[in-house]
């Protein structure tokens, strides 16, 4: 591609989200720590600055030599960006005296600039800094200000360098995006092309110049990822891909037989694999979270491993791994602290020798069920909600056992039917239940029970890193719950878990 954005990381929490916005335009582009700036530029029509939470006066501030890009590309600096260009190049950049954070409004707009083009005065922005610009750098022009930030915006005369205070790319910037389409279309020229039919023919093209006749194998988990990667791998190379379905024996309550079913129809060529025994007995006397990811993780290898070699003269291994988890591995400050292994395998072990592919790695998850639409894969299977990897184990507190299974798997069947049956499914981003390791007292007839209690947990999000519990009507909750505890023997209690993300978790485990 010749019509790339290079979006340049100072380890902001709101770098992916200017991605999301720029690929939102049919823009691509793609993230760089400010430390790896791609030697060859060619290949970008512009540059875009991250903000930071670092301070530009700070002795280890990020100061990267942009004398490749400045004057030579069209670049917008945010936040962290603007004071950069201030502090370095003639300005003065000095802590404020009360720290702008949050919603603002552009008190003035200068006229006719092409960056505020379609934006009126009083357009409301989103700051997020403790340091103010108090002098532009060197031929700067002011372009906007607020109440409290005189230097909102501006812009270096004689090159196409633009600069502001704010964040464009998060949903309080109400004219974020405007100013963005602005920026990279009106100023840099760059085309508006990139949608998921153009996606679809460049990588099914680019799958079969990499691939050729070698043999592909893929672990199909029925989500929405390695769906899509393998349907886009199938229309490269056909009957050259095997796709491998292995049930752990906790995945949800017939999903074994019905995903096989929906893959009946797409032309896969798919195996499934009953190893539930075998997963079971690995994880017996198991109660620690990683301890049981662990386990799943290396029965999964063993397995797809001696499947694997069924098939002769396989070159490739194919994975579902999404543009996310790529930034992640690059990141400014390197992978982040693990808060629990990532549900998914991330490979296969050494003595296996396969190459990788993964032709969803620069896609966004909401990229993926765009692309997904455009291969005409059902709707049911693009609106799958994220399920983790290890399944019902990290949603059963403990040890698991087969009866374990078997509750929660009853459980979480009425709470997801539930929800489809109320209409409340795709209004959910991700929905589970899980088996408390505690008993509680309950009165059934005219008999005392000693019994389980489940937790029901559903949330709204875009892509999990952030989370906000939904609020599901009480006659659905009421429902629900009095479904449960007369339909499944063994639990006499179910509440629902109203905790967000952060401080919580999405899972429990």
């Amino acid at each position: 591609m010749q019509n790339n954005v290079l979006i340049l990381d100072f380890g902001s929490q709101y770098t992916q989200l200017i991605a999301r916005r720029v690929r939102e335009l049919n823009i691509y582009c793609e993230i760089y720590p400010y430390s790896k700036i791609p030697e060859d530029l060619s290949g970008f029509k512009a540059v875009i600055l991250s903000g930071s939470p670092f301070s530009v006066r700070a002795e280890d501030a990020p100061h990267p030599d942009l004398s490749q890009i400045r004057g030579k590309l069209p670049m917008l600096a945010v936040c962290y960006g603007a004071q950069y260009l201030a502090h370095f190049f003639g300005g003065k950049v000095e802590p404020s005296d009360t720290r702008e954070f949050g919603r603002a409004n552009l008190s003035v707009i200068k006229d006719a600039e092409l960056l505020f083009e379609d934006i009126k005065e009083n357009s409301q922005v989103w700051m997020s800094h403790s340091d103010s610009i108090i002098n532009l750098p060197k031929n700067a022009v002011r372009l906007a200000s607020t109440s409290d930030v005189l230097n909102a915006a501006y812009r270096i005369e004689g090159e196409e360098t633009y600069a502001i205070q704010f964040h464009p790319e998060v949903y309080h910037s109400t004219d974020g995006k405007q100013l963005l389409e602005n920026f990279l279309v009106k100023i840099a020229g760059t085309e508006q092309s990139w949608t998921p039919g153009a996606f679809v023919d460049l990588t099914v093209s680019e799958l079969q110049e990499k691939i050729g006749e070698d043999k592909v194998v893929l672990g199909l988990s029925g989500g929405v990822d390695s769906t899509v990667a393998a349907v886009l791998l199938h229309q490269a190379i056909g009957k050259n891909l095997y796709c491998i379905f292995v049930n752990n024996g906790l995945l949800r309550k017939n999903e074994f037989e019905s995903v096989l079913d929906q893959y009946k129809d797409m032309g896969l060529n798919v195996k499934g694999v009953d190893a539930s025994a075998r997963f079971l007995d690995a994880l017996k006397g198991l109660s620690d979270p990683e301890e049981k990811r662990k386990a799943i993780g290396n029965t999964f290898i063993e397995v797809f491993d001696d499947e694997a070699h069924e098939i002769k003269d396989v070159v490739y291994l194919a994975q579902g791994t999404i543009y996310p988890d790529v930034i992640e591995s690059v990141s400014v400050n390197g992978p982040s602290v693990t808060i629990k292994s990532h549900h998914n395998v991330g490979g296969l072990p050494d003595f296996m020798k396969l190459k990788v592919v993964e032709p969803l790695r620069m896609l966004f998850k909401d990229e993926v069920r765009r692309v997904g639409k455009e291969l005409g894969i059902d709707k049911v299977l693009l609106g799958r909600h994220p399920f983790p990897g290890p399944g019902l184990a990290i949603r059963i507190l403990g040890d698991i056992t087969a009866e374990k299974v078997r509750i929660l798997q009853e459980v979480d069947h009425i709470f997801i039917q539930g929800l489809r049956d109320w209409m409340l499914y795709d209004k959910v981003w991700q929905a589970g239940a899980i088996l408390l390791p505690i008993q509680s007292v309950g009165v059934m007839g005219d008999e005392r029970t000693y019994e389980q209690v489940v937790a029901l947990r559903a949330v709204e999000s875009t892509d999990g890193m952030t989370a906000d519990w939904v609020n599901l009507p009480y006659e659905f909750l009421q429902k629900t719950s009095n479904t449960i505890i007369n339909r499944v023997k063994g639990v006499n209690r179910v509440v629902y878990d109203i905790s967000s993300k952060p401080p919580a978790t999405i899972e429990w485990e």
